[in-house]
């Protein structure tokens, strides 16, 4: 199909549109995006990010976006799913990957907050002899390490050929990580002790069991989720269909785009099993960055930042710091998922500003979206 054929034009009038049905539903709240673009508000940065967001090569983009003048606005880009024709209109649930992590490490540090746990506790303090290998020892590995990604643990996906070898799997977390024991240390840490690794959330999920006793998709939904109303979010355990609407997710397979949506991403866990919506994701990190969701001093711990690979981004406990406008700081947590399902985000530091994609394809260009979205919160107003 030619990606022309994969697009729809989407205009801010069809985009507040969108907004103003949503105004005309029952029961608004936090998750619905129930609110119209104030009159006061200046509407070209937005559709100018539509029209450019138009040209980066994905096959569906479901839009969210919050500023103080234009209050929240839903759209969508392109086709939500390929075989039907039916397009993106900005409600669709979504894989959110990776963004995961700043709901488990917000988790994390409100057990710190609670005094039930610390940063320095060991993985050895609550695993005893779980993690002792020639490469590995748990005793040396900090809980700070897990969220910061500093650990020298390396990723369990590493230990998979082909990631449709355990598309239908079931899989604990404990499983992840002895599959990681067997790999061999990461050979990408930068200079500051920084490796992407799943496996450390995963394990930064079990201490959360250990130490409340329940799941970690059970705290995130008691401590998040519901506090916050958040009606379209959901931790899906071994559930392999979204909740409808859907973004279906495309991935590449022999250089073609291929419907890979259905999959059990029990595996994921705590590193990036969430399901939520754009309009969700925003309420989350406007409330994180407002102070609703941690103490000044948990906060100040999860913006401690450190070097990565990226010379743009930062990243913190759970969090990416970005710098993409020189001198204007936002953040947020990129997530891909298996399923083809992407997203971008940012934040400003006080929450009032927020930009939230959730994208059906891993083919799109990238660093055109994230210049996209560094513009785009930088011009809101």
């Amino acid at each position: 199909m030619h990606k022309d054929t994969l697009r729809r034009r989407t205009t801010l009038a069809a985009a507040l549109a969108v907004t103003a049905s949503l105004m005309a539903a029952p029961a608004a709240s936090a998750s619905s995006g129930a609110s119209a673009p104030a009159s006061g508000c200046d509407a070209h940065p937005i559709q100018k990010a539509l029209d450019a967001l138009e040209h980066v090569g994905a096959s569906g983009i479901s839009v969210t976006v919050k500023s103080p003048d234009c209050g929240l606005l839903t759209t969508g880009i392109g086709l939500a799913d390929l075989k039907t024709g039916r397009k993106v209109v900005g409600n669709e649930h979504s894989r959110i990957a990776s963004n995961t992590k700043t709901w488990v490490a917000t988790v994390v540090l409100q057990l710190v907050g609670e005094g039930r746990l610390r940063l320095d506790d060991t993985v050895d303090h609550f695993f005893p002899g779980l993690i002792r290998t020639d490469h590995y020892d748990g005793r040396r590995i900090t809980v700070r390490q897990l969220l910061q990604h500093t650990s020298g643990l390396p990723d369990y996906l590493d230990a998979y050929e082909n990631e449709d070898d355990y598309r239908w799997d079931h899989l604990e977390p404990l499983d992840t990580v002895r599959m990681t024991l067997k790999l061999p240390p990461p050979d990408d840490r930068t200079p500051s002790g920084f490796a992407y690794s799943n496996t450390n959330y995963n394990l930064a999920g079990m201490i959360v069991s250990k130490v409340t006793g329940r799941g970690i998709g059970t705290e995130i939904k008691q401590r998040i989720i519901r506090p916050l109303g958040l009606r379209h979010t959901s931790w899906p355990g071994d559930r392999t269909t979204l909740p409808k609407p859907e973004l279906r997710g495309y991935a590449e397979r022999k250089g073609k785009l291929a419907d890979r949506t259905e999959w059990n991403v029990s595996g994921a866990d705590a590193s990036g099993a969430l399901v939520s919506n754009g309009a969700d994701v925003t309420a989350f990190w406007s409330a994180l960055r407002g102070g609703k969701l941690l103490a000044p001093a948990q906060l100040a711990e999860m913006e401690k930042t450190i070097t990565t690979d990226a010379p743009s981004e930062r990243y913190g406990l759970g969090v990416e710091r970005y710098e993409t406008v020189p001198g204007f700081v936002t953040w947020g947590h990129s997530g891909s998922m298996e399923s083809g399902h992407k997203l971008r985000n940012a934040v400003t530091g006080d929450g009032r500003r927020a930009v939230t994609l959730l994208i059906g394809s891993e083919r799109f260009d990238s660093d055109k979206v994230d210049a996209i979205i560094g513009r785009l919160i930088h011009d809101l107003r």
